[in-house]
């Protein structure tokens, strides 16, 4: 459990994150935490509440409301996810996604740019009667992660030539992507400037948009600080019959291996109201963790699961 002065120091954090996107024009809107369907994806086992879910994203009911007419909209809302227990894993945490019309994926890396530079600035002063000093840097545990300088992206082909013991084809080949992934990439990335590992092969991006000259590539990033992932933001996929396909192949792969899912009928409807738009997730316990210089999700929330 946070001790006083640090529930006060997470209080400004929210404050800040509000501020930020106050100020850029964002609209903040609010949707249902339990819902009927879910978006359908493999990796993630959705937590249920008696026959209905509780979200994983606010993703589907967020892009409903670009199609309705918003431009700008972002939440700050909490998000569950099953077998989710670990440093940097908790099965209820705080997530913060915003969404943009007329945008795609190289927007919202502008956006966490100056995001977080705003955050990191702007949270020192509220840090600072907490610990001497803090530089000019993002600080995690000893570590300077410098936000002032240019942010590397790193394509995904590229990342695995360098770091990789496989190629990335005999990864996907062998589905051992995530595990090579976490295993002998992660750990280089954002070690001393965040990165943007960008260019994700198309299969691993089943809301995002194919690239127009690859489409063997989907335009998805994940941003990197000190090995540790962030935010996950994408060129929103606009065409409903495509999506369709895509949930379809997430569906049958889910009830293959025991899991429960539908079609989210209501927002591939609303698919067809929306043109072009790219939106994103960021893990704000994570963010905090970080600013806060601790090692541990659970350090960064009010209540830890030890904690109940």
């Amino acid at each position: 459990m946070l001790s006083l002065p640090e529930l006060h120091l997470r209080a400004a954090f929210l404050r800040l994150v509000r501020s930020f996107f106050f100020g850029s024009g964002f609209l903040e809107v609010d949707t249902p935490l339990r819902q009927p369907v879910i978006i359908p994806e493999r990796n993630i086992a959705p937590l249920q509440s008696g026959h209905w879910f509780l979200q994983a994203s606010p993703e589907l009911c967020m892009k409903r409301l670009l199609a309705a007419g918003c431009e700008k909209i972002f939440q700050i809302c909490p998000c569950f996810r099953a077998e989710e227990r670990g440093r940097l894993h908790l099965e209820e945490f705080t997530m913060l996604e915003w969404y943009r019309t007329g945008a795609d994926y190289r927007d919202l890396m502008a956006d966490c740019e100056a995001f977080l530079r705003y955050m990191e600035e702007n949270f020192r002063m509220e840090f600072s009667d907490h610990r001497s000093s803090l530089g000019k840097s993002l600080f995690y545990g000893a570590e300077a992660i410098d936000l002032t300088g240019v942010w590397e992206r790193l394509t995904v082909a590229e990342a695995f030539s360098r770091y990789s013991p496989v190629t990335l084809e005999q990864a996907l080949e062998t589905d051992r992507f995530e595990e090579t992934l976490v295993e002998n990439i992660e750990p280089h990335l954002g070690m001393e400037a965040p990165v943007f590992l960008c260019d994700y092969p198309a299969p691993l991006g089943s809301l995002a948009k194919l690239k127009s000259n690859n489409p063997e590539v989907a335009e998805r990033f994940e941003l990197y600080l000190a090995g540790i992932e962030l935010a996950n933001g994408f060129s929103e996929l606009t065409d409903s019959r495509e999506q369709r396909q895509r949930f379809n192949d997430e569906l049958k792969y889910i009830q293959e291996n025991g899991g429960k899912g539908g079609m989210p009928e209501h927002f591939l409807q609303a698919l067809d109201n929306l043109d072009r738009a790219a939106g994103i997730a960021l893990g704000l316990d994570r963010l905090l963790m970080l600013l806060l210089g601790k090692n541990n999700l659970s350090e960064a929330v009010t209540f830890a699961p030890s904690d109940l």
